[in-house]
């Protein structure tokens, strides 16, 4: 399995420790396919989404053991997990996805997640791209995705993901009882494979539209994008812009 540069930092910043019984705190088949194939006691995967949950069963169909769990929840329910404490806690992307599920419940989501945490906490996200004007033609175009893929979700009657700056989240999780023991930012180079599932996003959302001339105006719209962000990916070698972050944290 190739394993992405996130988990392989944060696999080096476990060393030695051992990863004993795992909460993935917002699970996709990503992080749950790095996740068994750790040397973990048991691991509990959380999910707000049941699509996702049918989803990540499929992945680890051949490897859960008796003592593995998927949990279908809300963070925001105060009786998720009540009581259950994990030696590693995996939080892959779970701020951004929080808007999904519990709209403007970010600030507390490491208070929550605090009790359950006996040993380490990895944090990993992305910095918000999507409300800026960046100055390179690579991020405009990234840009120019990210505000078109949140408007289809919006008009769609969905919540686009918000995600939140390493600074907040360092100053959240120090809020929370943290301590920071280790960080890395690592540069994003995105690839044909992102720019056409972000568009296939667009078409798939643009198909509940309830005005078919605005949708068809959108499809349009979102077949020049795409030629023009391929183009530029070929000619580029990818469209670097933007950073993902990984954070390590202990309880106080």
């Amino acid at each position: 399995m190739s394993v992405s540069p996130l988990f392989s930092y944060v696999a080096e910043l476990q060393g030695d420790r051992p990863w004993g019984a795992m909460l993935d705190a917002g699970t996709g088949r990503g992080s749950l396919s790095w996740v068994t194939s750790l040397a973990t006691d048991r691991w509990t995967a959380v999910t707000g989404s049941r699509l996702m949950a049918g989803q990540v069963e499929e992945v680890v169909a051949g490897s859960r053991r008796p003592e593995d769990r998927i949990v279908i929840g809300n963070w925001t329910d105060p009786e998720l997990l009540q009581g259950e404490t994990y030696d590693t806690v995996l939080a892959d992307y779970l701020l951004g996805a929080v808007e999904g599920f519990a709209p403007y419940a970010q600030y507390q989501l490491f208070d929550r997640l605090r009790p359950l945490v006996g040993r380490r906490l990895y944090v990993i996200g992305l910095e918000p791209y999507v409300p800026y004007n960046p100055s390179t033609p690579a991020g405009r175009l990234i840009c120019e995705i990210g505000r078109l893929r949140d408007a289809c979700l919006l008009i769609a009657n969905e919540r686009p993901y918000r995600e939140y700056p390493f600074d907040w989240v360092k100053a959240h999780l120090e809020k929370a009882g943290f301590r920071i023991v280790a960080s890395r930012h690592f540069p994003i180079r995105f690839r044909a494979r992102f720019v056409n599932a972000q568009l296939d996003m667009c078409l798939d959302r643009i198909t509940r539209f309830s005005d078919q001339a605005l949708g068809r105006a959108m499809r349009s719209h979102v077949e020049d994008l795409r030629r023009r962000a391929l183009a530029f990916e070929a000619e580029n070698n990818g469209l670097q812009h933007g950073a993902d972050y990984v954070i390590a944290a202990e309880p106080v």
